[in-house]
């Protein structure tokens, strides 16, 4: 859970960019996101198939770039 502390003096605006990081590197949101319907588990596991080969594919094509760079 985040919590940030509002130091005396501190305005109210660096006191919520300070909330809004510390739920971003806690990952609140995303789960909030990932929770908001329900998913069945095969949608879940293809889903997930479909994020590893989209991983794959853009890690190929950073390797075609940098042999691309190399002659």
């Amino acid at each position: 859970m985040a919590v940030v502390k509002v130091e005396e003096g501190e305005s109210i605006d660096r006191a919520l960019k300070r909330f809004k990081r510390e739920c971003e590197r806690d990952g609140i949101l995303r789960e909030w996101k990932r929770r908001a319907y329900y998913e069945k588990p095969a949608t879940q596991r293809k889903n997930k198939k479909k994020a590893a080969e989209r991983r794959q594919l853009k890690k190929l094509r950073k390797m075609q770039i940098r042999m691309k760079k190399r002659r």
